[in-house]
Protein backbone atom coordinates (compact mmCIF):
# COMPACT_ATOMS: atom_id res chain seq x y z
CA UNK A 1 0.00 0.00 0.00
CA UNK A 2 1.52 3.72 -0.79
CA UNK A 3 1.97 5.95 1.90
CA UNK A 4 -0.90 8.17 1.12
CA UNK A 5 -3.25 6.17 -0.55
CA UNK A 6 -7.16 7.16 0.63
CA UNK A 7 -5.85 10.76 0.82
CA UNK A 8 -6.88 13.73 -1.12
CA UNK A 9 -5.22 16.73 -1.34
CA UNK A 10 -5.34 20.26 -3.05
CA UNK A 11 -1.85 21.91 -4.50
CA UNK A 12 -2.66 25.46 -5.13
CA UNK A 13 -0.66 26.71 -8.52
CA UNK A 14 -0.18 23.24 -9.85
CA UNK A 15 -0.19 23.63 -13.48
CA UNK A 16 3.65 24.65 -13.31
CA UNK A 17 7.17 24.50 -11.31
CA UNK A 18 6.66 23.51 -7.97
CA UNK A 19 2.95 22.88 -7.83
CA UNK A 20 3.42 20.41 -11.01
CA UNK A 21 6.02 18.59 -9.53
CA UNK A 22 4.00 18.43 -5.71
CA UNK A 23 1.42 17.11 -7.70
CA UNK A 24 3.23 14.71 -9.15
CA UNK A 25 4.49 13.40 -6.43
CA UNK A 26 1.84 13.11 -4.28
CA UNK A 27 0.15 10.85 -7.02
CA UNK A 28 3.17 8.81 -6.88
CA UNK A 29 2.15 8.39 -3.50
CA UNK A 30 -1.21 7.06 -4.00
CA UNK A 31 -2.78 10.63 -2.83
CA UNK A 32 -5.95 11.42 -4.82
CA UNK A 33 -4.84 15.21 -6.12
CA UNK A 34 -7.16 18.08 -6.25
CA UNK A 35 -5.31 20.50 -9.22
CA UNK A 36 -5.73 24.01 -9.29
CA UNK A 37 -4.22 26.78 -12.72
CA UNK A 38 -5.80 29.33 -13.63
CA UNK A 39 -7.51 28.09 -16.20
CA UNK A 40 -9.04 24.91 -16.27
CA UNK A 41 -6.50 24.14 -19.14
CA UNK A 42 -3.83 24.31 -17.50
CA UNK A 43 -4.87 22.45 -14.85
CA UNK A 44 -6.33 19.39 -16.55
CA UNK A 45 -2.40 19.18 -18.15
CA UNK A 46 -1.26 18.87 -15.03
CA UNK A 47 -4.23 16.42 -13.85
CA UNK A 48 -3.22 14.24 -16.99
CA UNK A 49 0.28 13.55 -15.23
CA UNK A 50 -1.14 12.53 -12.35
CA UNK A 51 -3.46 10.09 -13.65
CA UNK A 52 -0.39 8.99 -15.69
CA UNK A 53 1.90 8.31 -12.09
CA UNK A 54 -1.59 5.68 -11.55
CA UNK A 55 -3.63 8.21 -9.15
CA UNK A 56 -7.01 10.37 -10.08
CA UNK A 57 -7.84 13.85 -9.12
CA UNK A 58 -10.06 16.47 -10.29
CA UNK A 59 -9.01 19.96 -12.00
CA UNK A 60 -9.94 23.64 -10.25
CA UNK A 61 -9.79 26.74 -12.30
CA UNK A 62 -9.21 30.34 -10.21
CA UNK A 63 -7.29 33.29 -10.12
CA UNK A 64 -6.32 33.31 -6.29
CA UNK A 65 -6.11 38.01 -6.65
CA UNK A 66 -10.45 37.30 -6.43
CA UNK A 67 -11.58 36.56 -3.27
CA UNK A 68 -14.47 35.89 -4.65
CA UNK A 69 -12.92 33.16 -6.94
CA UNK A 70 -10.88 31.76 -3.43
CA UNK A 71 -14.20 31.21 -1.89
CA UNK A 72 -15.38 29.53 -5.23
CA UNK A 73 -12.37 27.52 -5.17
CA UNK A 74 -13.29 26.03 -1.23
CA UNK A 75 -17.19 25.75 -2.06
CA UNK A 76 -16.04 23.22 -5.20
CA UNK A 77 -13.27 21.06 -3.15
CA UNK A 78 -15.70 20.76 -0.47
CA UNK A 79 -18.18 20.09 -2.81
CA UNK A 80 -16.30 17.15 -4.57
CA UNK A 81 -15.44 15.25 -0.75
CA UNK A 82 -12.80 17.86 1.05
CA UNK A 83 -9.26 17.25 1.84
CA UNK A 84 -6.32 15.94 3.91
CA UNK A 85 -3.65 17.97 2.79
CA UNK A 86 -3.57 21.48 1.20
CA UNK A 87 -0.57 22.58 -0.07
CA UNK A 88 -1.46 26.27 -0.21
CA UNK A 89 1.99 26.71 -2.88
CA UNK A 90 0.45 29.47 -5.50
CA UNK A 91 2.72 33.18 -5.26
CA UNK A 92 3.34 35.86 -7.19
CA UNK A 93 6.72 37.65 -7.45
CA UNK A 94 6.62 41.34 -6.39
CA UNK A 95 7.89 44.29 -9.23
CA UNK A 96 11.75 45.01 -8.73
CA UNK A 97 12.07 48.38 -7.52
CA UNK A 98 15.21 50.35 -6.17
CA UNK A 99 13.51 53.18 -4.96
CA UNK A 100 11.38 51.77 -2.06
CA UNK A 101 10.15 54.84 -1.65
CA UNK A 102 8.06 55.12 -5.59
CA UNK A 103 6.63 51.34 -4.91
CA UNK A 104 3.34 51.10 -5.91
CA UNK A 105 0.51 50.22 -3.55
CA UNK A 106 -0.97 48.10 -6.03
CA UNK A 107 1.25 45.81 -6.31
CA UNK A 108 1.64 45.22 -2.80
CA UNK A 109 -2.22 44.72 -2.85
CA UNK A 110 -1.94 42.33 -5.52
CA UNK A 111 1.02 40.25 -4.21
CA UNK A 112 -0.46 39.95 -0.62
CA UNK A 113 -4.26 38.89 -1.90
CA UNK A 114 -2.43 35.74 -3.62
CA UNK A 115 0.84 35.25 -1.46
CA UNK A 116 -1.04 35.27 1.87
CA UNK A 117 -4.90 36.28 2.11
CA UNK A 118 -5.56 33.39 -0.18
CA UNK A 119 -4.06 30.82 1.66
CA UNK A 120 -5.25 31.95 4.92
CA UNK A 121 -8.88 32.43 3.89
CA UNK A 122 -8.30 28.72 1.82
CA UNK A 123 -7.05 27.43 5.20
CA UNK A 124 -10.12 28.69 7.25
CA UNK A 125 -12.79 27.25 4.87
CA UNK A 126 -11.12 24.20 4.34
CA UNK A 127 -10.01 23.61 8.23
CA UNK A 128 -13.36 22.11 9.61
CA UNK A 129 -13.51 19.66 6.86
CA UNK A 130 -9.98 18.64 7.94
CA UNK A 131 -10.70 18.79 11.31
CA UNK A 132 -13.73 16.57 10.88
CA UNK A 133 -11.37 13.80 9.45
CA UNK A 134 -9.34 13.84 12.34
CA UNK A 135 -5.79 13.98 10.43
CA UNK A 136 -4.11 16.63 8.17
CA UNK A 137 -1.17 18.28 6.89
CA UNK A 138 -1.26 22.14 5.64
CA UNK A 139 1.81 22.97 3.83
CA UNK A 140 2.91 27.08 3.40
CA UNK A 141 5.86 27.03 0.47
CA UNK A 142 7.83 29.99 2.03
CA UNK A 143 10.63 31.50 0.63
CA UNK A 144 14.42 32.70 1.82
CA UNK A 145 14.35 35.90 -0.14
CA UNK A 146 13.94 38.09 3.39
CA UNK A 147 17.16 40.56 2.91
CA UNK A 148 16.36 42.32 -0.51
CA UNK A 149 15.05 45.23 -0.56
CA UNK A 150 13.80 45.47 -4.29
CA UNK A 151 11.13 42.62 -3.67
CA UNK A 152 9.96 44.07 -0.37
CA UNK A 153 6.67 43.29 -1.36
CA UNK A 154 7.08 39.76 -1.71
CA UNK A 155 9.31 39.26 1.43
CA UNK A 156 7.14 40.48 3.23
CA UNK A 157 4.15 38.32 2.19
CA UNK A 158 5.99 35.35 3.11
CA UNK A 159 6.93 36.84 6.27
CA UNK A 160 3.24 37.03 6.91
CA UNK A 161 2.86 33.57 5.76
CA UNK A 162 5.35 32.73 8.26
CA UNK A 163 3.50 34.51 11.00
CA UNK A 164 0.46 32.78 9.78
CA UNK A 165 1.60 29.63 10.01
CA UNK A 166 2.97 29.78 13.68
CA UNK A 167 -0.15 30.93 15.22
CA UNK A 168 -1.92 28.46 12.55
CA UNK A 169 0.52 25.50 14.51
CA UNK A 170 -0.36 26.78 17.99
CA UNK A 171 -4.31 26.20 17.22
CA UNK A 172 -3.75 22.64 15.84
CA UNK A 173 -1.16 21.87 18.97
CA UNK A 174 -1.97 18.46 19.86
CA UNK A 175 -3.85 17.45 17.28
CA UNK A 176 -2.95 15.31 13.85
CA UNK A 177 -3.11 17.79 11.91
CA UNK A 178 0.46 19.79 11.32
CA UNK A 179 0.98 22.54 9.71
CA UNK A 180 4.59 23.40 8.14
CA UNK A 181 6.10 26.25 6.07
CA UNK A 182 8.25 24.71 3.20
CA UNK A 183 11.32 26.67 1.65
CA UNK A 184 11.99 25.35 -2.22
CA UNK A 185 14.79 26.77 -2.49
CA UNK A 186 15.97 29.63 -5.63
CA UNK A 187 14.42 27.59 -8.49
CA UNK A 188 14.66 28.47 -12.66
CA UNK A 189 10.68 28.49 -12.74
CA UNK A 190 8.68 31.34 -13.63
CA UNK A 191 8.93 32.57 -10.65
CA UNK A 192 12.58 32.08 -9.88
CA UNK A 193 13.57 33.14 -13.17
CA UNK A 194 16.31 31.78 -15.59
CA UNK A 195 19.20 32.47 -13.62
CA UNK A 196 18.16 30.79 -10.37
CA UNK A 197 20.52 28.15 -9.09
CA UNK A 198 18.60 25.03 -8.83
CA UNK A 199 16.66 23.46 -11.26
CA UNK A 200 12.57 22.77 -10.48
CA UNK A 201 13.66 19.07 -10.15
CA UNK A 202 15.66 19.62 -7.24
CA UNK A 203 12.87 20.39 -5.00
CA UNK A 204 11.96 16.85 -4.67
CA UNK A 205 11.91 14.78 -2.28
CA UNK A 206 12.38 17.69 0.10
CA UNK A 207 9.22 19.06 -0.69
CA UNK A 208 6.98 16.14 0.28
CA UNK A 209 8.58 15.96 3.64
CA UNK A 210 6.22 17.96 5.91
CA UNK A 211 3.45 15.85 3.95
CA UNK A 212 5.31 12.94 5.44
CA UNK A 213 6.02 13.66 8.83
CA UNK A 214 4.73 11.87 12.02
CA UNK A 215 1.27 12.57 13.36
CA UNK A 216 2.81 13.92 16.82
CA UNK A 217 5.73 16.03 14.90
CA UNK A 218 5.88 19.80 16.26
CA UNK A 219 3.63 22.36 14.63
CA UNK A 220 5.10 25.04 12.17
CA UNK A 221 8.70 23.45 11.07
CA UNK A 222 10.71 25.33 8.60
CA UNK A 223 11.77 22.90 5.44
CA UNK A 224 14.41 23.92 2.94
CA UNK A 225 14.15 21.32 0.15
CA UNK A 226 17.45 22.34 -0.96
CA UNK A 227 18.87 20.35 2.09
CA UNK A 228 16.45 17.74 2.22
CA UNK A 229 17.54 16.60 -1.41
CA UNK A 230 18.58 13.05 0.11
CA UNK A 231 15.75 12.31 2.05
CA UNK A 232 13.85 9.13 1.90
CA UNK A 233 10.44 9.37 1.66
Amino acid sequence: MKKLEGKTALVTGSSRGVGKLVAEALAQQGCRVFVHGRTIQAAEATLALVRAAGSDGKAFAAELHDPAQVDRLAAEVLAAGGVDILYNNAAVMSTWTEDISKQDMSDWARVFQINIFAPMRLTTLLLPSIQAKGWGRIVNVTSGIDKTWQLAAYGASKWALDKWTDDLGALLKGTKIVVSRMDPGWLRTDLGGPNADNAPETVLPGAMVPVMLADDAAQAQFFCAQLLRDAKI
